[in-house]
């Protein structure tokens, strides 16, 4: 047999429903009100376009140096020769003040790419074009303050502290890479 309801717990019931649906609304409400604000730390459009970049390396000749613009840095593409790989190959890893292999540093040897900015004080290093200096070893010098970098971008002379660095990159098809 059901039990008679009293009007004591009607109003209670009642009560009960208007603090959930006022909780409700008063939360859905602070959400779209904060919603802008949390939107606004997003990376703009013109930042996340930024944050990658596909290159046709299709036109880029063997032996051929171009350098394209990343994130605001220059970014060194340089297409090597077989007689340019096997020297970077040579090179031993007790010669160098930041020991990497030139297979660590390239996905496809006949493909370098890194960012052509100094690891010592950001400076960007001669060398992309036949008649600038390409340093001792045949690579990338900076004259600022004589950083000497071989074939494969490593530091091997001056006082640059690392290796020139290699940023993220794959290969989307053969003749284009994304940077980024």
């Amino acid at each position: 047999m059901a039990t008679p309801t009293t009007a004591g717990d009607h109003d209670e019931s009642k009560r009960d429903f208007l603090t959930l649906t006022a909780g409700g609304f008063a939360a859905v409400g602070a959400a779209v009100a904060v919603w802008p604000f949390i939107d606004s730390m997003n990376p703009s459009a013109d930042v996340l376009a930024l944050a990658s970049i596909e290159v046709d390396i299709s036109g880029i000749e063997l032996g051929q140096r171009v350098t394209v613009k990343w994130r605001g840095k220059p970014v060194f593409i340089d297409r090597r020769t077989p007689e340019v790989i096997e020297k970077a190959r040579e090179v031993k890893l007790g010669e160098l003040p930041d020991p990497q292999t030139d297979a660590d540093r390239v996905e496809k040897p006949e493909w370098l790419i890194m960012v052509g900015v100094c690891t010592h004080l950001g400076c960007i290093p001669k060398g992309q074009k036949p008649s600038e200096p390409h340093g001792e070893f045949g690579g990338w010098y900076c004259p600022c303050h004589g950083s000497h970098y071989d074939t494969s971008g490593r530091i091997l002379k001056g006082p640059a502290p690392k290796n020139l660095i290699i940023p993220p990159y794959t290969f989307a098809t053969d003749t284009k890479i994304k940077i980024g």
